[in-house]
């Protein structure tokens, strides 16, 4: 009965309860599903500016065309590290896009109408559009940037090309605001007289004195006892250090080695050799490479001096068939094939007509146009004035297709190999991964000895076996560890404690570890003093971690920059003990060298020091004594001066001033030169300091 009485009584409130559960269930049910949360930033957001979201689509297509751009220019492979640098330099293009587009809007500055008309086809066009326009010689022609712009606006132009060049203008008006922007403010600085005059001196007056020094490294830190008072008192003397301008987090760990054994290595090595006689017995070599290598290289014509050294040495000397390997190189078994040997030209001059089978349909309509193209220069048409109207390689296509003078080597290999096997003056075609070229050899140097190896690789990785041995011992050291026995596992393991400090979300590799993303994410998910919940694989690397700190952006507090500190709050203890034995040599010393005699240090002569570069020969910079010493008057003794490498005791003995500045015009015009160079960082700098900027792209990547 009193059981239900007391349900009875409070039944509304158990049913509000139970109802405002289900709501708010409902609610973050609703939320998780939509993509975004009341406690988290949206899922579709990499960042945000001032309250401007920066989406992940926005993002992804500019970091899409930086990477595109990357490889068309550099050729290289995308490593963990290049990845990051793309995706930073990409997020600081949009970070200082949204500051400065933010300022300018505030100003009112704009691009008219008549000047995006003279930037574009003006007398003096902006320089980013001149660049695109140049005649042999690399100048501005006017000519080239008319015939552009007519193609442009006939409409004969494709809408992937109408939205490149668009694209393209919107960028030039973008940087053309940013201009005005930073005219607007680097016009506003000035540099008077006695800025000049200061400089001058700096540079060019002259001190000559002796010092007495007591260097921090004469007292073994095992004599210093730090306090918390010291620790305090250097940590409120330089507070402004320790401005954390974004999330950091430090990590210890430990790696457990996963590469090849000796066993692996033997394996590897029997597989080569198998592959060594089948190879031999090959007669489809190129088939037999595809097949069997791990890395599939072209087989192409090389000169003396282009094969790795251990094959340069043997397959010029070689006769066709030779098999040579299995060999050790670069982390793989090798084993290399002389496929053919013959005299080639050293260097050809050529031109072609480069064309896009996206554009035209495909492979077989591009090389169609091409037989076309090549028909009508058999009819007597002119190979220069086709590849400027048809070939998609404008940069040769102004001068007539010509690609200049080149060695074997410089083109990527399947055009390389047709053009060095083509007699002068012969039109033929060749597919590369750049499209269809229609291409004419016209001119050869040089005479040499060329071969064609072909190499079949096999890498030296760990076996299935060897890398779950590893892990066993990875996984046996995590589930060992509890809170406060990370250090004591690691020391019975005999496994080094290596450190990762100061580490950002966006972090892609760590010292030693190329691929850390990983472990970088899951120290963004821990709390301070967690070991991480799994065994991470970077690379041939089985890694357990554990998180040691987590600096937040702004102020550091004490315990956060205590051990980084520590070197230099021990300079200081030790500062203080110099100081006063120094002080104790002072009293009642007439000369520096009476004082050297006293603490047990010797005098050492400097002479012809300038302020502005305050570099004691064979010592450190020392900002804090030579400012002193600037200070100070000749022939008197100092009081101790604490400085980067220890205590200092100085008497000037003379200063030699400059001839005097008539005229601080010139002064003044390279401190504004100088000063404007370096504003325009400094006002991106200042426009972050000042922003809300959200960060959110460790979620993303």
């Amino acid at each position: 009965m009193g059981i239900m009485g007391f349900l009875r009584e409070r039944m509304g409130k158990i049913l509000a309860i139970v109802i405002g559960l289900a709501l708010f269930a409902f609610i973050i049910g609703e939320v998780v599903k939509s993509g975004s949360s009341f406690f988290r930033d949206s899922a579709n957001e990499v960042g945000e500016v001032n309250g401007k979201a920066i989406s992940y689509q926005e993002f992804n297509e500019r970091l899409d065309a930086s990477t595109q751009q990357f490889r068309q220019q550099s050729g290289q492979e995308l490593t963990p590290q290049i990845n990051s640098y793309l995706q930073e330099t990409t997020w600081n293009q949009l970070l200082t896009q949204q500051l400065l587009g933010k300022e300018m809007d505030k100003l009112g500055i704009v691009v008219g109408d008549a000047e995006i008309q003279s930037m574009i086809s003006g007398n003096n066009p902006d320089q980013a559009i001149a660049r695109q326009f140049v005649d042999e010689k690399g100048q501005f022609d006017k000519s080239k940037l008319n015939q552009f712009l007519q193609y442009i606006n006939s409409g004969k132009a494709d809408a992937a090309q109408m939205d490149q060049w668009a694209n393209f203008v919107k960028q030039v008006i973008e940087g053309r605001k940013s201009q005005k922007y930073m005219a607007l403010v680097t016009n506003g600085l000035y540099v008077n007289s006695l800025d000049a005059k200061d400089d001058y001196l700096a540079k060019n007056k002259l001190v000559n004195f002796k010092y007495s020094t007591l260097p921090y490294a004469s007292i073994p830190d095992s004599q210093v006892k730090l306090t918390d008072g010291d620790y305090s008192a250097y940590y409120n003397d330089h507070k402004h250090e320790f401005i954390n301008k974004q999330e950091t987090r430090n990590f210890d760990y430990v790696s457990f080695n996963a590469a090849a054994s000796k066993e692996d290595s033997a394996a590897v090595k029997a597989l080569a050799e198998k592959l060594a006689a089948d190879f031999k017995a090959s007669t489809n070599d190129s088939l037999f490479v595809q097949v069997n290598a791990e890395t599939k290289a072209p087989i192409a014509s090389v000169r003396k001096g282009q094969l790795e050294p251990t094959l340069d040495s043997v397959m010029f000397g070689a006769q066709k068939g030779f098999i040579y390997g299995p060999y050790l190189s670069n982390g793989s078994y090798k084993v290399a094939k002389l496929v053919a040997s013959e005299v080639g030209p050293d260097s050809v001059k050529a031109r072609h007509i480069l064309i896009n089978p996206a554009t035209e349909g495909g492979i077989d309509k591009a090389v169609a146009k091409a037989d076309s193209l090549k028909k009508l220069i058999a009819g007597g048409k002119s190979f220069a004035d086709l590849a400027k109207i048809y070939s998609v390689d404008k940069q040769s296509g102004e001068k007539g297709g010509d690609l200049g003078t080149f060695g074997r080597g410089a083109m990527v290999p399947a055009f390389d190999e047709a053009v060095f096997n083509s007699k002068p003056n012969e039109l033929k075609t060749v597919t590369t991964q750049f499209g269809v070229h229609l291409f004419e050899v016209q001119s050869q140097k040089g005479s040499s000895k060329v071969v064609k190896v072909a190499v079949v690789d096999k890498p030296l990785q760990p076996s299935s076996k060897t890398q779950a041995a590893v892990y066993s011992k990875a996984q046996s050291f995590l589930s060992s560890l509890n809170k406060d026995n990370f250090d004591e596992q690691a020391k019975k393991s005999g496994l080094t404690i290596k450190k990762a400090d100061d580490v950002t979300a966006t972090a892609a590799a760590l010292p030693g570890l190329d691929n850390a993303r990983d472990v970088v994410k899951w120290a963004y998910k821990a709390e301070q003093g967690d070991f991480s919940d799994q065994v991470f694989t970077t690379g041939d690397q089985f890694i357990v971690a554990r998180l040691t700190a987590v600096k937040p952006k702004g102020q550091l507090s004490l315990d956060n920059v205590k051990k980084q500190i520590e070197p230099a709050v021990m300079n200081m203890a030790k500062g203080k003990k110099l100081t006063e034995k120094y002080n104790a040599a002072l009293n009642g010393a007439g000369s520096i060298d009476q004082v050297a005699q006293k603490a047990g240090s010797t005098v050492v002569p400097v002479q012809n020091i300038v302020f502005a570069n305050p570099v004691i020969p064979g010592s450190v910079p020392e900002y804090k004594l030579i400012g002193s010493i600037f200070g100070s008057q000749p022939n008197k003794l100092s009081k101790p001066v604490e400085g980067a490498a220890g205590v200092y005791v100085y008497v000037v003995d003379s200063f030699v001033n400059p001839a005097q500045l008539t005229n601080a015009v010139r002064e003044k015009q390279q401190l504004s030169q100088a000063l404007v160079q370096r504003s325009e960082g400094l006002i991106l700098d200042a426009l972050k300091d000042k922003a809300n900027v959200k960060d959110n792209r460790a979620k993303f990547y």
